[in-house]
């Protein structure tokens, strides 16, 4: 048997296929991996007697030629908002630290369906509230890589930081995140690998916590635009469960990704929005952005500069909306139902504090600031303004792609920085998103592909944006960046 540290899901499946390894055996390879690899800290449960099961299960469809395709008997991480029956499940929050549904997810179920292994539930930032992993209840994660000639603890990413944690560090094939403002595309970016975000409506919200409804849509991370392309198929879909879910059809995701992945953009109009050019942003940013543009005009692609006038209200405009939606769904976490309970001498005294308990303190900030802009007397002022600017980005990005197939930009405004560096600062931290926001408010599919390495040799992400439903060009013309980025490098090289 193989003992690769950093295996993909296509190579994994080739593998299966030829019987050079079971997947039992590649779970229990993961699953010392995750043993000795503790310090991540990027799972909050470990679930391996549910691994095995389903890793023997995978085994014994493949001897009758049952096999349910290439993501079967794939070891992989479940970001610990999706609900799973039977496995806890804690938003990384003291709220639902003892959380266990009764019920799956949907897209965690489509991909049990599919024959993948579920190795644990990965660590995230409390409530998916966050831009760097260091919200969780249950600690920080860390960042596989480590700065070169250098000893720092890094972050991954938030929020989904354990699911990037996983794969780079090896411990995990693959792994499912949420994005509502950046949080696969960024940490992706922190970590070398590839992220990305569905059209809203593609992936199921049935079963996955809420932090913002008309923002949070599930995807894949990855370390190849190919897995990426693999795990998305096995978990998008139409569900009449959720009332947002999209009634249409899969796109063939991985016959785009092999159109591009020999270097071909012949034909793909590609748009560099003036907009995403920020004061002061670090030469590395700059300089891979040149570079990204310099590759896809090589391989044939029509450059185009283009203009998203708007840009500069995304990010405030996505922490107007984005908490309001966050106090209205996390309003239900009373103490009554489920989750935890702090008895007081009233109901109202119970709720302030098991409330005040559950919650950690960004959390709390985003509840305020959303129940704020809310109220009497400032929701025109403030949430139904959002909404507007909201609709004028959305329309930003409907103009311009009349003209462009995806769009260009870096993925984050760094490269991953020092737990503690940006904690107290919570505008530093929101800025985080400031090239991803965006595309979030406007619903469109975007993706994270790793495109070199910073001066101390971490690794750097360019996204590429499509229009809605477009994932089929998303996907072509991010394999054809990948293929002329060659990007190789694994956590550890630098070090």
């Amino acid at each position: 048997m193989s003992t690769q540290k950093h295996w993909t899901i296509a190579a994994a499946a080739d593998a299966l296929a030829k019987g050079e390894v079971s997947s039992r055996e590649l779970t229990d390879q993961h699953i010392k991996a995750i043993e000795d690899n503790r310090i991540l800290n990027a799972f909050i449960t470990e679930s391996f007697d549910v691994a095995r099961e389903r890793a023997d299960a995978s085994d014994a469809r493949r001897a009758k030629g049952d096999v349910a395709g290439p993501m079967d008997g794939v070891p992989i991480a479940m970001k610990d908002l999706f609900c799973t029956e039977g496995v806890r499940t804690t938003a990384a929050s003291h709220i639902l630290e003892n959380f266990v549904p009764r019920y799956e997810s949907t897209v965690s179920g489509k991909l049990r369906d599919a024959g993948s292994v579920m190795l644990g539930k990965a660590n995230l930032d409390e409530f998916a509230m966050g831009s760097a992993n260091i919200t969780s209840y249950f600690g920080s994660v860390k960042n596989p890589w480590t700065p070169k000639g250098a000893n720092a603890d890094l972050v991954p990413g938030g929020s989904s930081g354990g699911s990037v944690a996983a794969v780079s560090g090896g411990v995990a094939i693959a792994a499912t995140g949420t994005d509502t403002g950046g949080s696969i595309r960024q940490p992706a970016s922190f970590t070398g690998l590839v992220g990305m975000k569905p059209t809203y409506g593609r992936c199921s919200r049935w079963g996955v916590v809420a932090f913002a409804s008309s923002l949070d849509q599930a995807g894949p991370i990855a370390h190849t635009v190919e897995d990426a392309a693999i795990m998305f198929e096995a978990m998008a879909g139409y569900d009449p469960k959720d009332s947002t879910s999209l009634d249409m059809p899969v796109p063939d995701c991985r016959a785009a990704v092999a159109a591009g992945a020999g270097g071909d953009a012949k034909g793909l109009r590609v748009g560099i929005p003036k907009e995403y050019t920020l004061d002061g942003m670090p030469a590395d940013i700059q300089k891979l952005w040149d570079q990204g543009v310099t590759w896809l005009k090589d391989m044939g692609a029509e450059i185009k500069d283009v203009s998203l006038p708007h840009t500069k209200y995304a990010l405030p405009t996505y922490y107007i909306v984005a908490p309001a939606e966050a106090s209205s769904n996390l309003a239900r976490y009373d103490g009554v139902r489920y989750g935890l309970r702090v008895p007081g001498g009233s109901l109202d005294e119970m709720y302030e504090l098991t409330r005040a308990e559950g919650f950690g303190d960004e959390v709390q900030r985003r509840i305020m600031i959303g129940t704020y802009v809310l109220s009497a007397g400032y929701y025109d002022a403030y949430y139904v303004k959002a909404q507007q600017v909201r609709t004028l980005i959305a329309n930003d990005f409907k103009s311009v792609f009349n003209d462009v197939d995806v769009v260009l930009t870096p993925t984050a405004p760094s490269a991953a920085f020092a737990k503690g560096e940006k904690m107290d600062d919570p505008i530093a931290m929101y800025l985080n998103d400031v090239f991803t926001v965006p595309a979030s408010l406007a619903g469109l599919p975007a993706m994270s592909v790793p495109g070199g390495l910073d001066a101390n040799g971490l690794p750097l992400g360019l996204q590429l944006i499509s229009g809605v439903c477009q994932e089929e060009t998303l996907f072509r013309a991010a394999a054809a960046l990948e293929h002329a980025a060659g990007f190789t490098a694994k956590a550890g090289d630098a070090s």
